[in-house]
């Protein structure tokens, strides 16, 4: 298919660096934010495929910040895994195709930012950890992520997403929604609105901590879900990081918290079975020995110290992000069925909840840890 979704396909690849013939694209429906397509070229009779993905300016309304970042990480990876294994490179970090001026992004016509990567093959992905194994996989893949970029400043890094994990402004932006009701739906969210007012303190706890001076800034991944890991299909190890929108300063934490959000949980982001969600002491023990195998290299004391009250801190702002958009009229996350944003926040409230519960045994296994 030449033409999707009103783009000709054929015409945006060309504008890269692609020398194989255009086979056909269609589009990929994974992800809440980027529209992706799965391009198929063929070189001397044997098929290649690329990403080829238009950035959504209206959350990230200076792509060019975004694309600067991802050619600088990617570019740091590639030389840093190359000096430790030069095998398979291209498939051990994302591999951004420039355009035919050699540019990291092509700006269409109507002003979409265009960019293309190699497609990994021979991998697959997962929503939910299904073996606490995988949890310590994770860890150690991010650990390693951090610690390749520990020697790039982050001042060399834009801020894509200002105060993207400010709790404050989170709940702020939450009361604003809730005081204008513009979709008609504070009385049916009414319940966690009140959970999200009882736990608003937590929500600043890093922020406070680094005021401090307590936790440096680094440059973090900052959307450290599962489904950002690809596993290789026949090893079952984890092969590469994706999704590099998000890659700017900040701190650890934020990447640990997110991944105690989604691979502790046995449960789906949006479930709205809400028994079947629980934070597993199991998993979180393994990702914790994963991470820090890899990050406790360059940690400090604090920095570890703070590591098990991030997971509620992540949590309960995405469930606050989540909630506000719900309120919004879902104008920011995509939705798939009516009331998906709200079963999401639902999720990360319970899932707050069941850190709250277990938070002293977190920290006494951190600490063992040494």
């Amino acid at each position: 298919m030449t033409e999707t979704n009103g783009f000709n396909l054929q015409k945006l690849v060309s504008q890269f660096q692609i020398v194989a013939e255009f086979v056909e694209g269609h589009a990929w429906t994974k992800g809440h934010i980027n529209d992706t397509y799965i391009i198929t070229c063929r070189q001397g009779g044997t098929p290649i495929r690329y990403i080829l993905q238009r950035v959504n300016h209206h959350v990230f309304p200076y792509p060019e910040l975004v694309m600067h970042n991802v050619k600088l990480t990617t570019e740091h990876l590639r030389k840093k895994i190359g000096e430790e294994n030069s095998h398979d490179l291209t498939r051990r970090t994302m591999t951004l195709v420039p355009t035919r001026g050699g540019a990291p992004y092509y700006r269409d016509r109507d002003g979409n930012c265009w960019r293309a990567y190699v497609f990994i093959e021979r991998v697959t992905s997962m929503h939910v950890a299904v073996l606490p194994a995988q949890a310590g996989q994770v860890g150690r893949a991010f650990g390693m992520f951090q610690k390749r970029l520990a020697d790039l400043s982050p001042e060399k890094v834009q801020e894509t997403i200002p105060d993207f994990h400010n709790g404050l402004l989170r709940i702020e932006a939450l009361e604003k929604a809730v005081a204008a009701d513009s979709a008609g739906r504070v009385a049916g969210a009414q319940a966690a609105i009140d959970f999200c007012r009882q736990q608003r303190d937590v929500a600043s706890l890093l922020l406070e901590a680094h005021e401090r001076g307590d936790l440096p800034m680094r440059i973090t991944h900052n959307d450290t879900k599962i489904d950002n890991v690809l596993f290789d299909c026949d090893s079952g190890e984890v092969v590469c990081i994706v999704d590099l929108d998000t890659v700017m300063p900040g701190l650890v934490h934020y990447d640990f918290g997110d991944m105690m959000r989604t691979l502790t949980s046995p449960a789906d982001e949006d479930e709205r079975n809400l028994a079947k969600v629980t934070m597993r002491m199991e998993y979180f023990e393994e990702l914790a020995n994963g991470y820090l195998a890899e990050a406790g290299e360059f940690l400090t004391q604090s920095e570890r110290d703070h590591l098990a009250i991030s997971g509620k801190v992540i949590t309960l702002i995405l469930g606050i992000r989540f909630l506000t958009d719900h309120l919004n009229g879902d104008t920011y996350f995509r939705v798939h069925r009516e009331g998906q944003n709200l079963d999401r926040a639902r999720v990360q409230f319970k899932m707050v909840e069941s850190m709250l519960e277990q938070e002293e045994a977190m920290k006494s296994f951190i600490a063992a840890l040494g």
